[in-house]
């Protein structure tokens, strides 16, 4: 029997099969005799508080071994707290007479539709924090014990619907050969979870749990999504193989990662790494890596009814800077709209979000939200080595009213005696206008960063969201190499530092190929470092260089493909 999903952290496993499905009975429409109201909001505040109990012990336990992750469960204590919830459901028992425990699966269903609907991958899947909290509280109202998945005994293949933070809160990943679910996206808290661990995943099995069954066992290949129930023997042998093989392979990937990432002629190649929350866990990256080559900062504005205020953005930049110290840190402006939508802002319906409002485009319709963030930011900057970069840029008339905007700012901290530093300003290509005029904005901007995720997406007029379209979203596409050749010589030729920090930076087939396109900084996850730096350092530039001649020649993406994943 074989199933298919998708591949989101590759690797291979044999093993049985462990079902975690846990379930609460969802509660029936229960409306309770006149008088019981009291009682009824009386239990329901304590186990808010056993809630917020077991919430702290878990956080602390988590602490210990993963610190990162710990804030996860903060995350959650505010949720139990939210104010509107906890507004909501008091009502609907004292007003409508409803059954505390319908009460709070009602309530929480409502807010986790309108997540749900929220195009915005990252928001849409915080609905699984809310979904977590109610499942503790109803567990709480009945009296259950929570099991998880901390206590498994043996090494298993975890079969799952989804996971919940709190369900792998403790995991011990060496009980875990691969994590298997119907459901979860590439930014689910699962894909996440195995990335950090390296754990084999394969995601949006469709019917998993209908097929598979307790014991069972089950070869896995995370590579192409392929899982394959009750193998034959010959297959068994097969992909213990495959399996001995990716344990052997991470294992040796590892002991690269706080190494300097040199090519085999020497070469010193800068790594930065990706962050989007500034927790511990990212910032510790700085012991392996040379730079923060993208910080995100949509995190400070998402899930929170109100805009986040200038001294708490302040505050964020400061700890990343001075976790930093001299490394430079890659601080993009606010990247919303299009498939980023934040409650506490009041988009406006748009026919097509990813060409519409977004981005710097987005910054320059709110400028009261832009010139907080550059406050912020230029306030931060005596505290590190920072640099702006500025997304969506479509022209240079964009990067020039940008600027025009940054030195506003500065001329109003300069009247209020407030220290900065002259920081660089770059931008990052995202789109291929900006792309083709790359030797016009050079001259306009400090430095440049390619985003290929969006690069590809407007470059192939595929949406990266929308399944449906995956062929045509194709980061080997010959066209991906030769825009991203003439946006590299631009700026090398005017003396302008240049680098990636898309996805396909954290590709090892794809490394060599942008080293021989000319660039020297490539900027990734954590969890991909160290398996990049491996991979530069099998090559030479002169190979990057003829690898990347090659591909630029190639007619179709599957042919690049091939001559990529043949290269030792």
């Amino acid at each position: 029997m074989v199933l298919q999903g998708k591949g989101a952290v590759p690797g291979a496993a044999v093993g049985s099969i462990y079902i975690y499905n846990e379930k609460f009975n969802i509660p029936s429409e229960k409306i309770v005799r006149s008088g019981q109201e009291q009682s009824q909001l009386e239990k329901y505040y304590e186990i808010k508080k056993q809630a917020l109990d077991e919430l702290e012990t878990i956080k602390i336990s988590v602490q210990k071994v993963d610190p990162g992750k710990a804030a996860i469960f903060d995350a959650q204590k505010e949720i139990v707290e939210d104010i509107i919830i906890n507004e909501e459901i008091p009502a609907r028992i004292l007003s409508d007479r409803w059954a505390g425990d319908w009460a709070i699966y009602q309530v929480y269903e409502t807010v986790m539709n309108v997540l749900r609907k929220t195009p915005d991958p990252l928001i849409s899947e915080r609905s699984a924090d809310f979904d977590d909290v109610r499942a503790l509280l109803l567990r709480l109202w009945y009296g259950h014990e929570k099991e998880g998945l901390s206590g498994l005994k043996m090494p298993v293949i975890i079969a799952a619907r989804d996971l919940k933070p709190s369900d792998t809160a403790g995991l011990n990943k060496d009980m875990v050969l691969a994590l298997l679910t119907e459901t979860g996206g590439v930014t689910s808290h699962t894909a996440i979870i195995a990335k950090s661990y390296g754990i084999p995943a394969v995601l949006g099995v469709e019917g998993l749990l209908e097929t598979v069954q307790f014991g069972q066992i089950a070869a896995v290949n995370a590579q192409d999504g392929t899982i394959i129930i009750n193998p034959d023997d010959e297959t068994l042998k097969e992909f213990n193989k495959k399996s001995r093989v990716f344990r052997n392979d991470r294992q040796d990937a590892e002991t690269f990662k706080i190494r300097k990432a040199l090519t085999a002629c020497g070469e010193k190649i800068d790594i930065g790494i990706n962050i989007s929350s500034a927790n511990d866990d990212e910032l510790k990256a700085e012991i392996f890596t040379d730079s923060v080559g993208l910080f995100r900062t949509e995190f400070l504005y998402m899930d929170k009814n109100t805009l986040p205020t200038e001294e708490e953005q302040f505050a964020s930049y400061r700890k990343v800077l001075e976790s930093f110290e001299k490394k430079p840190v890659y601080l993009r402006t606010l990247d919303i709209g299009g498939d980023k939508q934040m409650s506490n802002i009041d988009f406006k319906r748009e026919e097509n979000p990813f060409l519409g409002n977004r981005g710097i485009r987005f910054c320059f319709s709110n400028l009261e939200i832009f010139k907080t963030q550059i406050r912020a930011a230029l306030r931060a900057s005596i505290y590190g080595n920072l640099y702006m970069m500025l997304p969506m840029i479509s022209s240079v008339d964009d990067i020039r009213r940008a600027k025009d905007i940054i030195e506003e700012v500065k001329d109003e901290l300069d009247k209020e005696s407030i220290d900065y530093n002259d920081i660089k300003t770059g931008i990052m290509i995202e789109v291929p206008s900006i792309a083709l005029t790359a030797d016009a904005a050079a001259k306009e901007a400090d430095f440049a960063s390619i985003g290929s995720n969006d690069l590809c997406q407007y470059l192939c007029a595929a949406d990266r969201m929308n399944s449906s379209v995956d062929q045509y979203y194709n980061s080997y596409h010959p066209a991906m190499f030769r825009l991203i050749k003439k946006a590299v010589t631009a700026f090398t030729d005017a003396g302008k530092p240049i680098s990636i920090c898309g996805e396909l930076a954290s590709d090892i087939h794809a490394v060599p190929v942008l080293i021989g396109l000319g660039l020297r900084k490539l900027s990734m996850g954590a969890a991909s470092v160290a398996s990049v730096k491996r991979a530069i350092s099998g090559i030479t530039i002169r190979r990057a260089e003829e690898l990347a001649e090659k591909a630029m020649e190639m007619d179709t993406a599957e042919e690049i493909k091939k001559l990529l994943v043949s290269v030792e």
